[in-house]
């Protein structure tokens, strides 16, 4: 694993902060909710490749089909 999926996780976390804080001082609440949810699962799929990866090594070094 490399600290790059690290950075990118952190980068879409503060993009996505300051866009809900914009959105919300303008009082549009409903888009920000919103756009924090398309935020969470844009990590969520980058973690489920990483996951995927795990369950895979894992099968590899215990020699499971």
């Amino acid at each position: 694993m490399s600290v790059e999926i690290i950075f990118k996780i952190a980068t879409i976390g503060i993009l996505i902060t300051v866009i809900c804080q914009i959105l919300k001082k303008s009082d549009r609440d409903d888009i920000a909710t919103l756009v924090s949810l398309a935020g969470l699962i844009i990590v969520l799929t980058l973690v489920m490749g990483m996951i995927a990866d795990l369950f895979d090594s894992i099968k590899t070094i215990f020699n499971l089909y």
